[in-house]
């Protein structure tokens, strides 16, 4: 996969597809983009070209624990320069969970630069309130204060990244416990700041300002209830909601791949989205 620095990371990144519409997707959790690939390339049969990549800190990019922003915010800036590099802007750009939640932000940050959002399971309500900061944060907090960095090493999280980067196994055996823990707790703070929204990390009136196409696809798991996509809908100006033939079920997390027989669906519909608001642009 090639390897680009972005704002002095190396980031992993691919582009499927040779013609049509820039998009990017971005993965949720902290997964790399992999799971993706079976859409990117569904969306590049139909004519689009499509960057996945795998955002600081996750997948085979570099680990870099610094910041005075959110790290969703940070992954915003990475996002621009990468799409900037590659001519690929303006752009439609979407996601799944925290990709969706990425997305937002970047239009947000940069309206000028987005020409349509696809938010996919959209992240909200208390029990994923509960349950990210956890994930996300506290398990590896916890893990610094008691064991230091091998501690941290040790998890199933870093040894993932290291096996996929083995760069990142020197940059965290040198990095001192105690920066890793100011940045990790400020990073949570600023998480859970916002973890109480509708709509976690996006205030209604931010939804609201909203004025780009949008496209909702709502989820059906307990951290990604139809609710929280049923009400980015309602909240966002003029999106379009497209329901799969899917209930809510009664667990923490569907993962993503398990929407494997939905891909041909979501793929048509971000499709007729596009080829609609493009047209309208175009007028």
């Amino acid at each position: 996969m090639p390897i680009t620095k972005i704002r002095g990371v190396n980031i992993n990144y691919q582009v499927i597809g040779e013609r049509g519409p820039w998009i990017m997707l971005t993965t949720g959790g902290r997964r790399g983009h992999e799971e993706f690939i079976p859409l990117a390339k569904k969306l590049a049969a139909r004519g689009h070209r499509v960057v996945l990549h795998d955002r600081r800190n996750t997948g085979a990019s570099d680990v870099l624990i610094e910041g005075s922003e959110g790290e969703e915010v940070i992954w915003t800036e990475d996002m621009r320069e990468l799409m900037q590099n590659l001519g690929a802007l303006p752009a439609f750009f979407g996601g799944s969970s925290s990709g969706a939640r990425t997305s937002i932000l970047f239009t947000l940050r940069n309206p000028d630069l987005v020409r349509g959002l696809l938010l996919l399971r959209v992240t909200g309500g208390p029990f994923a309130a509960a349950r990210l900061p956890e994930n996300y944060y506290e398990q590896y907090i916890r893990a610094a204060r008691e064991g230091g960095m091998a501690a941290v090493m040790a998890t199933e999280q870093y040894q993932e990244r290291i096996k996929a980067n083995p760069r990142n196994e020197a940059y965290l055996r040198q990095l001192p416990a105690e920066k890793f823990i100011a940045v990790m707790s400020k990073w949570r703070d600023i998480f859970v700041a916002g973890a109480h929204h509708t709509v976690m990390g996006v205030t209604e009136q931010e939804l609201g300002s909203l004025k780009v196409p949008t496209i909702v696809v709502p989820g059906n798991d307990k951290t990604h209830a139809s609710a929280s996509g049923l009400a980015a809908h309602r909240m966002i100006p003029g999106s379009k909601l497209h329901q799969l033939p899917i209930e809510d079920q009664d667990v923490p997390l569907i993962p993503f791949p398990d929407w494997g027989i939905y891909e041909e669906e979501i793929a048509g519909a971000f499709a007729a989205f596009i080829a609609q608001a493009s047209l309208v642009a175009a007028k």
